[in-house]
Protein backbone atom coordinates (compact mmCIF):
# COMPACT_ATOMS: atom_id res chain seq x y z
CA UNK A 1 0.00 0.00 0.00
CA UNK A 2 1.04 3.59 -0.60
CA UNK A 3 1.12 6.00 2.36
CA UNK A 4 -2.22 7.49 1.27
CA UNK A 5 -3.77 4.02 1.01
CA UNK A 6 -2.49 3.06 4.47
CA UNK A 7 -3.79 6.30 5.95
CA UNK A 8 -7.16 5.84 4.27
CA UNK A 9 -7.45 2.22 5.41
CA UNK A 10 -6.51 2.93 9.02
CA UNK A 11 -8.63 6.07 9.40
CA UNK A 12 -11.75 4.64 7.77
CA UNK A 13 -11.38 1.37 9.67
CA UNK A 14 -11.20 3.57 12.78
CA UNK A 15 -14.51 5.22 11.86
CA UNK A 16 -16.15 1.83 11.52
CA UNK A 17 -14.55 0.64 14.77
CA UNK A 18 -15.73 3.62 16.83
CA UNK A 19 -19.26 3.37 15.45
CA UNK A 20 -19.56 -0.39 15.71
CA UNK A 21 -18.06 -0.52 19.21
CA UNK A 22 -20.88 1.73 20.37
CA UNK A 23 -23.46 -0.54 18.79
CA UNK A 24 -21.90 -3.80 19.96
CA UNK A 25 -21.56 -2.57 23.55
CA UNK A 26 -25.33 -2.31 23.75
CA UNK A 27 -26.32 -5.57 22.04
CA UNK A 28 -25.19 -8.15 24.66
CA UNK A 29 -27.14 -6.45 27.44
CA UNK A 30 -29.99 -4.64 25.68
CA UNK A 31 -32.61 -7.39 25.97
CA UNK A 32 -31.99 -7.73 29.71
CA UNK A 33 -31.55 -4.06 30.64
CA UNK A 34 -34.43 -2.74 28.49
CA UNK A 35 -36.86 -4.89 30.47
CA UNK A 36 -36.29 -2.55 33.42
CA UNK A 37 -37.87 0.37 31.52
CA UNK A 38 -41.63 1.03 31.53
CA UNK A 39 -43.05 -1.01 28.67
CA UNK A 40 -40.14 -3.43 28.77
CA UNK A 41 -42.43 -6.33 29.61
CA UNK A 42 -43.82 -6.31 26.05
CA UNK A 43 -41.71 -8.83 24.06
CA UNK A 44 -42.85 -7.46 20.70
CA UNK A 45 -41.97 -3.86 21.58
CA UNK A 46 -38.70 -5.04 23.09
CA UNK A 47 -37.76 -6.94 19.93
CA UNK A 48 -38.76 -3.98 17.78
CA UNK A 49 -36.60 -1.61 19.85
CA UNK A 50 -33.65 -3.94 19.38
CA UNK A 51 -34.14 -4.49 15.65
CA UNK A 52 -35.46 -1.12 14.46
CA UNK A 53 -31.89 0.10 14.02
CA UNK A 54 -31.39 -2.38 11.16
CA UNK A 55 -34.65 -1.32 9.49
CA UNK A 56 -33.95 2.43 9.43
CA UNK A 57 -30.33 1.71 8.51
CA UNK A 58 -31.49 -0.40 5.60
CA UNK A 59 -33.98 2.19 4.35
CA UNK A 60 -31.41 5.01 4.34
CA UNK A 61 -28.20 3.33 3.14
CA UNK A 62 -29.12 3.86 -0.50
CA UNK A 63 -30.08 7.56 -0.18
CA UNK A 64 -26.86 8.23 1.76
CA UNK A 65 -24.80 6.31 -0.81
CA UNK A 66 -26.37 8.19 -3.73
CA UNK A 67 -25.89 11.49 -1.90
CA UNK A 68 -22.19 10.71 -1.47
CA UNK A 69 -21.89 10.33 -5.27
CA UNK A 70 -23.39 13.77 -5.73
CA UNK A 71 -22.23 15.84 -2.76
CA UNK A 72 -19.02 14.14 -1.70
CA UNK A 73 -18.22 11.27 0.65
CA UNK A 74 -16.92 13.18 3.68
CA UNK A 75 -19.90 15.53 3.99
CA UNK A 76 -22.33 12.63 3.97
CA UNK A 77 -20.26 10.62 6.47
CA UNK A 78 -20.09 13.54 8.92
CA UNK A 79 -23.85 14.12 8.63
CA UNK A 80 -24.58 10.44 9.26
CA UNK A 81 -22.31 10.23 12.30
CA UNK A 82 -23.91 13.34 13.81
CA UNK A 83 -27.39 11.82 13.35
CA UNK A 84 -26.13 8.57 14.89
CA UNK A 85 -24.76 10.50 17.89
CA UNK A 86 -28.07 12.35 18.35
CA UNK A 87 -29.92 9.03 18.36
CA UNK A 88 -27.52 7.69 20.97
CA UNK A 89 -28.05 10.70 23.22
CA UNK A 90 -31.84 10.41 22.76
CA UNK A 91 -31.72 6.75 23.84
CA UNK A 92 -29.48 7.68 26.79
CA UNK A 93 -32.09 10.18 28.02
CA UNK A 94 -35.05 7.84 27.44
CA UNK A 95 -37.29 7.06 30.41
CA UNK A 96 -39.36 4.30 28.79
CA UNK A 97 -39.11 1.72 26.03
CA UNK A 98 -40.78 4.02 23.49
CA UNK A 99 -37.96 6.52 24.01
CA UNK A 100 -35.42 3.76 23.43
CA UNK A 101 -37.28 2.85 20.25
CA UNK A 102 -37.01 6.41 18.92
CA UNK A 103 -33.33 6.61 19.85
CA UNK A 104 -32.52 3.31 18.14
CA UNK A 105 -34.40 4.50 15.03
CA UNK A 106 -32.30 7.68 14.90
CA UNK A 107 -29.12 5.66 15.36
CA UNK A 108 -30.04 3.63 12.30
CA UNK A 109 -30.79 6.82 10.35
CA UNK A 110 -27.07 7.63 10.49
CA UNK A 111 -26.47 5.20 7.63
CA UNK A 112 -22.86 5.91 6.63
CA UNK A 113 -21.56 2.43 5.78
CA UNK A 114 -22.07 2.83 2.02
CA UNK A 115 -20.37 6.23 1.92
CA UNK A 116 -17.42 5.03 4.05
CA UNK A 117 -16.94 1.92 1.93
CA UNK A 118 -17.19 3.96 -1.29
CA UNK A 119 -14.60 6.44 0.03
CA UNK A 120 -12.22 3.61 0.90
CA UNK A 121 -12.67 2.22 -2.61
CA UNK A 122 -12.00 5.68 -4.09
CA UNK A 123 -8.70 5.92 -2.20
CA UNK A 124 -7.31 2.42 -2.84
CA UNK A 125 -6.26 0.50 -5.94
CA UNK A 126 -7.98 -2.73 -6.97
CA UNK A 127 -4.99 -4.89 -6.11
CA UNK A 128 -4.87 -3.75 -2.47
CA UNK A 129 -8.57 -3.18 -1.88
CA UNK A 130 -9.29 -6.59 -0.37
CA UNK A 131 -6.59 -5.88 2.24
CA UNK A 132 -8.16 -2.50 2.95
CA UNK A 133 -11.62 -4.04 3.30
CA UNK A 134 -10.14 -6.78 5.49
CA UNK A 135 -8.75 -4.11 7.82
CA UNK A 136 -12.27 -2.68 8.12
CA UNK A 137 -13.75 -6.13 8.66
CA UNK A 138 -11.05 -6.96 11.18
CA UNK A 139 -11.75 -3.78 13.13
CA UNK A 140 -15.43 -4.71 13.29
CA UNK A 141 -14.59 -8.24 14.46
CA UNK A 142 -12.27 -6.91 17.16
CA UNK A 143 -14.92 -4.46 18.36
CA UNK A 144 -17.44 -7.30 18.54
CA UNK A 145 -15.08 -9.43 20.61
CA UNK A 146 -14.10 -6.46 22.83
CA UNK A 147 -17.74 -5.59 23.46
CA UNK A 148 -18.47 -9.10 24.70
CA UNK A 149 -15.74 -8.67 27.32
CA UNK A 150 -16.36 -5.12 28.53
CA UNK A 151 -20.12 -4.66 27.99
CA UNK A 152 -21.24 -6.49 31.15
CA UNK A 153 -18.59 -4.66 33.18
CA UNK A 154 -19.57 -1.24 31.83
CA UNK A 155 -23.27 -1.97 32.29
CA UNK A 156 -22.72 -2.78 35.96
CA UNK A 157 -20.89 0.54 36.32
CA UNK A 158 -22.84 3.04 34.17
CA UNK A 159 -26.01 1.16 33.15
CA UNK A 160 -27.67 1.01 29.73
CA UNK A 161 -28.11 4.79 29.62
CA UNK A 162 -24.39 5.22 30.22
CA UNK A 163 -23.63 2.87 27.33
CA UNK A 164 -25.72 5.05 25.03
CA UNK A 165 -23.94 8.21 26.21
CA UNK A 166 -20.63 6.49 25.48
CA UNK A 167 -21.89 5.42 22.05
CA UNK A 168 -22.72 9.05 21.19
CA UNK A 169 -19.27 10.22 22.26
CA UNK A 170 -17.61 7.52 20.16
CA UNK A 171 -19.63 8.68 17.13
CA UNK A 172 -18.43 12.25 17.62
CA UNK A 173 -14.87 10.96 17.84
CA UNK A 174 -15.55 9.36 14.45
CA UNK A 175 -16.47 12.80 13.08
CA UNK A 176 -13.06 14.07 14.17
CA UNK A 177 -11.38 11.16 12.39
CA UNK A 178 -13.29 11.96 9.17
CA UNK A 179 -12.36 15.63 9.24
CA UNK A 180 -8.73 15.43 10.33
CA UNK A 181 -7.67 11.81 9.83
CA UNK A 182 -9.03 10.58 6.51
CA UNK A 183 -7.34 11.69 3.25
CA UNK A 184 -9.15 14.13 1.00
CA UNK A 185 -11.76 12.42 -1.14
CA UNK A 186 -11.64 12.62 -4.95
CA UNK A 187 -14.09 15.13 -6.41
CA UNK A 188 -17.49 13.57 -7.15
CA UNK A 189 -18.21 12.81 -10.78
CA UNK A 190 -21.42 14.55 -11.77
CA UNK A 191 -23.63 14.29 -14.79
CA UNK A 192 -24.14 10.53 -14.76
CA UNK A 193 -27.03 10.27 -12.32
CA UNK A 194 -29.78 9.05 -14.67
CA UNK A 195 -30.33 5.33 -14.61
CA UNK A 196 -27.63 4.53 -12.07
CA UNK A 197 -29.88 2.65 -9.67
CA UNK A 198 -31.50 0.76 -12.55
CA UNK A 199 -28.07 -0.24 -13.86
CA UNK A 200 -26.94 -1.41 -10.44
CA UNK A 201 -30.07 -3.53 -9.96
CA UNK A 202 -29.66 -5.02 -13.46
CA UNK A 203 -26.06 -6.12 -12.93
CA UNK A 204 -26.06 -9.88 -12.33
CA UNK A 205 -22.79 -10.15 -10.37
CA UNK A 206 -23.60 -7.15 -8.16
CA UNK A 207 -26.97 -8.68 -7.33
CA UNK A 208 -25.31 -12.00 -6.46
CA UNK A 209 -23.20 -10.09 -3.94
CA UNK A 210 -26.25 -8.17 -2.69
CA UNK A 211 -28.22 -11.37 -2.13
CA UNK A 212 -25.17 -12.83 -0.40
CA UNK A 213 -24.64 -9.98 2.04
CA UNK A 214 -28.34 -10.14 3.00
CA UNK A 215 -28.14 -13.88 3.69
CA UNK A 216 -24.80 -13.67 5.51
CA UNK A 217 -25.91 -11.03 8.00
CA UNK A 218 -29.37 -12.53 8.49
CA UNK A 219 -27.69 -15.82 9.37
CA UNK A 220 -25.11 -14.10 11.58
CA UNK A 221 -27.73 -12.34 13.72
CA UNK A 222 -30.14 -15.28 13.74
CA UNK A 223 -27.38 -17.60 15.00
CA UNK A 224 -26.81 -15.46 18.07
CA UNK A 225 -30.41 -15.92 19.15
CA UNK A 226 -29.50 -19.55 19.96
CA UNK A 227 -25.69 -19.84 20.25
CA UNK A 228 -25.44 -18.26 23.76
CA UNK A 229 -27.99 -20.76 25.09
CA UNK A 230 -25.97 -23.65 23.63
CA UNK A 231 -22.83 -22.38 25.36
CA UNK A 232 -24.73 -22.23 28.66
CA UNK A 233 -25.95 -25.80 28.12
CA UNK A 234 -22.34 -26.81 27.53
CA UNK A 235 -21.44 -25.49 30.99
CA UNK A 236 -20.15 -21.99 30.22
CA UNK A 237 -21.84 -19.15 32.09
CA UNK A 238 -22.90 -16.04 30.20
CA UNK A 239 -20.14 -13.96 31.80
CA UNK A 240 -17.55 -16.40 30.41
CA UNK A 241 -18.73 -16.51 26.79
CA UNK A 242 -16.02 -14.09 25.76
CA UNK A 243 -13.50 -16.84 26.51
CA UNK A 244 -14.85 -18.62 23.42
CA UNK A 245 -15.66 -15.61 21.23
CA UNK A 246 -12.42 -13.65 21.64
CA UNK A 247 -9.94 -16.46 20.77
CA UNK A 248 -12.15 -17.53 17.85
CA UNK A 249 -12.20 -14.01 16.40
CA UNK A 250 -8.46 -13.45 16.89
CA UNK A 251 -7.35 -16.82 15.48
CA UNK A 252 -9.71 -16.46 12.53
CA UNK A 253 -7.77 -13.40 11.36
CA UNK A 254 -4.93 -15.74 10.41
CA UNK A 255 -7.22 -17.17 7.73
CA UNK A 256 -7.13 -13.77 6.00
CA UNK A 257 -3.49 -14.45 5.15
CA UNK A 258 -4.71 -17.41 3.09
CA UNK A 259 -7.29 -15.15 1.42
CA UNK A 260 -4.65 -12.61 0.40
CA UNK A 261 -2.28 -15.29 -0.89
CA UNK A 262 -5.03 -16.95 -2.95
CA UNK A 263 -6.13 -13.59 -4.35
CA UNK A 264 -2.60 -12.87 -5.55
CA UNK A 265 -2.67 -16.22 -7.39
CA UNK A 266 -6.00 -15.43 -9.05
CA UNK A 267 -8.12 -17.76 -6.90
CA UNK A 268 -10.33 -15.21 -5.16
CA UNK A 269 -13.54 -16.83 -6.39
CA UNK A 270 -12.48 -20.21 -4.97
CA UNK A 271 -11.80 -18.65 -1.55
CA UNK A 272 -15.15 -16.86 -1.75
CA UNK A 273 -17.09 -20.05 -2.47
CA UNK A 274 -15.14 -22.10 0.10
CA UNK A 275 -15.91 -19.48 2.75
CA UNK A 276 -19.63 -19.80 2.05
CA UNK A 277 -19.28 -23.58 2.23
CA UNK A 278 -17.56 -23.34 5.62
CA UNK A 279 -20.55 -21.50 7.08
CA UNK A 280 -22.89 -24.13 5.61
CA UNK A 281 -20.88 -26.78 7.49
CA UNK A 282 -20.99 -24.70 10.68
CA UNK A 283 -24.80 -24.58 10.52
CA UNK A 284 -24.88 -28.36 10.08
CA UNK A 285 -22.61 -28.75 13.12
CA UNK A 286 -24.72 -26.40 15.23
CA UNK A 287 -27.83 -28.30 14.16
CA UNK A 288 -26.31 -31.53 15.48
CA UNK A 289 -25.22 -29.82 18.70
CA UNK A 290 -28.71 -28.44 19.29
CA UNK A 291 -30.27 -31.89 18.81
CA UNK A 292 -28.02 -33.78 21.23
CA UNK A 293 -25.59 -33.28 24.08
CA UNK A 294 -23.66 -30.06 23.64
CA UNK A 295 -19.86 -30.07 23.74
CA UNK A 296 -17.94 -26.91 24.60
CA UNK A 297 -14.97 -28.01 22.47
CA UNK A 298 -17.23 -28.69 19.49
CA UNK A 299 -19.02 -25.35 19.86
CA UNK A 300 -15.73 -23.45 20.16
CA UNK A 301 -14.40 -25.21 17.05
CA UNK A 302 -17.55 -24.45 15.09
CA UNK A 303 -17.42 -20.77 16.05
CA UNK A 304 -13.76 -20.60 15.01
CA UNK A 305 -14.66 -21.99 11.57
CA UNK A 306 -17.61 -19.59 11.36
CA UNK A 307 -15.44 -16.55 12.01
CA UNK A 308 -12.86 -17.76 9.46
CA UNK A 309 -15.54 -17.89 6.78
CA UNK A 310 -17.30 -14.75 7.96
CA UNK A 311 -14.15 -12.58 8.07
CA UNK A 312 -13.08 -13.79 4.62
CA UNK A 313 -16.50 -12.87 3.20
CA UNK A 314 -16.51 -9.53 5.02
CA UNK A 315 -13.22 -8.70 3.29
CA UNK A 316 -13.93 -10.04 -0.19
CA UNK A 317 -17.59 -9.10 -0.76
CA UNK A 318 -17.34 -5.29 -0.48
CA UNK A 319 -14.02 -5.40 -2.35
CA UNK A 320 -15.65 -7.25 -5.24
CA UNK A 321 -18.67 -4.93 -5.24
CA UNK A 322 -16.51 -1.80 -5.32
CA UNK A 323 -14.34 -3.21 -8.11
CA UNK A 324 -17.36 -4.00 -10.27
CA UNK A 325 -18.89 -0.52 -9.82
CA UNK A 326 -17.25 2.56 -11.46
CA UNK A 327 -16.36 5.40 -9.10
CA UNK A 328 -19.08 7.74 -10.42
CA UNK A 329 -21.78 5.38 -9.15
CA UNK A 330 -19.87 3.50 -6.50
CA UNK A 331 -21.82 5.15 -3.69
CA UNK A 332 -25.09 4.01 -5.27
CA UNK A 333 -23.84 0.44 -5.71
CA UNK A 334 -22.53 0.31 -2.15
CA UNK A 335 -25.80 1.87 -0.98
CA UNK A 336 -27.77 -1.04 -2.42
CA UNK A 337 -25.21 -3.46 -0.94
CA UNK A 338 -25.39 -1.94 2.55
CA UNK A 339 -29.17 -1.63 2.37
CA UNK A 340 -29.48 -5.37 1.97
CA UNK A 341 -26.82 -5.91 4.64
CA UNK A 342 -28.82 -3.88 7.15
CA UNK A 343 -32.10 -5.50 6.16
CA UNK A 344 -30.37 -8.84 6.69
CA UNK A 345 -29.69 -7.85 10.31
CA UNK A 346 -33.32 -6.86 10.78
CA UNK A 347 -34.78 -9.99 9.18
CA UNK A 348 -32.25 -12.25 10.90
CA UNK A 349 -33.14 -10.98 14.35
CA UNK A 350 -36.86 -11.11 13.66
CA UNK A 351 -36.89 -14.56 12.04
CA UNK A 352 -34.34 -16.00 14.44
CA UNK A 353 -36.47 -15.14 17.44
CA UNK A 354 -39.63 -16.45 15.77
CA UNK A 355 -38.01 -19.75 14.72
CA UNK A 356 -36.58 -20.43 18.17
CA UNK A 357 -39.85 -19.54 19.89
CA UNK A 358 -42.03 -21.56 17.49
CA UNK A 359 -39.87 -24.52 16.50
CA UNK A 360 -36.71 -24.50 18.63
CA UNK A 361 -33.00 -24.08 17.91
CA UNK A 362 -32.71 -27.04 15.49
CA UNK A 363 -35.19 -25.37 13.12
CA UNK A 364 -33.18 -22.14 13.31
CA UNK A 365 -29.89 -23.79 12.34
CA UNK A 366 -31.58 -25.86 9.63
CA UNK A 367 -33.04 -22.72 8.04
CA UNK A 368 -29.68 -20.92 8.32
CA UNK A 369 -27.96 -23.84 6.59
CA UNK A 370 -30.54 -23.93 3.79
CA UNK A 371 -30.19 -20.15 3.29
CA UNK A 372 -26.39 -20.39 3.05
CA UNK A 373 -26.63 -23.32 0.61
CA UNK A 374 -29.04 -21.32 -1.57
CA UNK A 375 -26.54 -18.44 -1.60
CA UNK A 376 -23.75 -20.83 -2.59
CA UNK A 377 -25.78 -21.90 -5.63
CA UNK A 378 -26.54 -18.26 -6.53
CA UNK A 379 -22.88 -17.24 -6.16
CA UNK A 380 -21.43 -20.17 -8.11
CA UNK A 381 -21.70 -18.59 -11.62
CA UNK A 382 -20.20 -15.27 -10.46
CA UNK A 383 -17.36 -13.83 -12.55
CA UNK A 384 -14.40 -12.41 -10.62
CA UNK A 385 -13.71 -8.89 -11.94
CA UNK A 386 -10.37 -7.73 -13.21
CA UNK A 387 -9.16 -4.25 -12.52
CA UNK A 388 -12.54 -2.86 -13.49
CA UNK A 389 -15.83 -4.09 -14.91
CA UNK A 390 -18.29 -1.71 -16.60
CA UNK A 391 -21.50 -1.41 -14.64
CA UNK A 392 -23.64 -2.14 -17.65
CA UNK A 393 -21.91 -5.47 -18.36
CA UNK A 394 -23.69 -8.47 -16.92
CA UNK A 395 -22.56 -12.00 -16.35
Amino acid sequence: MTPVERRASVSLAGIFALRMLGLFLVLPVFALEARKYPGGDDPILLGLAMGIYGLTQGLLQLPFGMASDRFGRKRVIVLGLVIFALGSFWAAAATDLSGLLVGRSLQGAGAVSAAVTALLADLTRDEVRTKAMALVGGSIGLMFALSLVVSPLLTAWIGLAGLFWLTGVLALMGVAVVIWGAPAAPAPELGQGRGRLRDVLAHADLMRLNVGVFVLHAVQLAMWVAVPALLVQAGLSTAQHWQVYLPAVLVSFLFLGVVFAMERRGHLKKVFLVSIGLIVLVQAGLLLQSMGTTSLVALASLLLVFFCGFNALEATQPSLASRIAPRAMRGTAMGVYNTLQSLGFFVGGLMGGWLVKSWGSPALFLCCGVAMMAWLLVAWPMQTPGRSTPIGQTA
